[in-house]
């Protein structure tokens, strides 16, 4: 999958025809916007990303939104995928102290030792616990 999002086919419409921009949905996962999730269910590729190699998952999780960040996840999107400066969602979450998303990420799989410095390493760093899968 391209990680170019200057072509047409990588923008999204929203319901009702409006023709959105690529930065404009990379705007919708950063503001936690669930229109996003229709979106994606009519099309737009789950795994989009910037030229930063942010992905829509990656954006939302680093931004506090635990339920867009979980809707994306349960259609597909990579949470272990890392962006272009080798940042996992998951390390993201935890550099912010975002508990909801990390409990989120970690529902879904997300590694804590992907990335560089790896959640687990900014754990440590911040003197966090990094819950267990299936805890509460």
């Amino acid at each position: 999958m391209s990680e170019q999002h200057g072509t047409s086919d990588q923008s999204g419409d929203q319901p009702g025809g409006t023709r959105l921009e690529p930065e404009q949905v990379f705007d919708l996962a950063r503001q936690g916007a669930d229109v996003l999730l229709d979106l994606v269910d009519a099309g737009l590729p789950v795994e989009l990303a910037d030229d930063a190699g942010n992905t829509l998952l990656m954006l939302a999780a680093y931004h506090g939104h635990a339920s867009l960040t979980a809707g994306l996840a349960e259609r597909g999107a990579d949470v272990n995928r890392l962006n272009g400066n080798n940042q996992a969602p998951l390390a993201g979450a935890v550099f912010k102290n975002e508990a909801d998303v990390i409990r989120v990420l970690v529902e879904h799989g997300a590694d804590p030792d992907a990335g560089t410095p790896s959640a687990r390493a900014t754990a440590q760093m911040f003197g966090r616990e990094l819950p267990e899968p299936g805890a509460r």
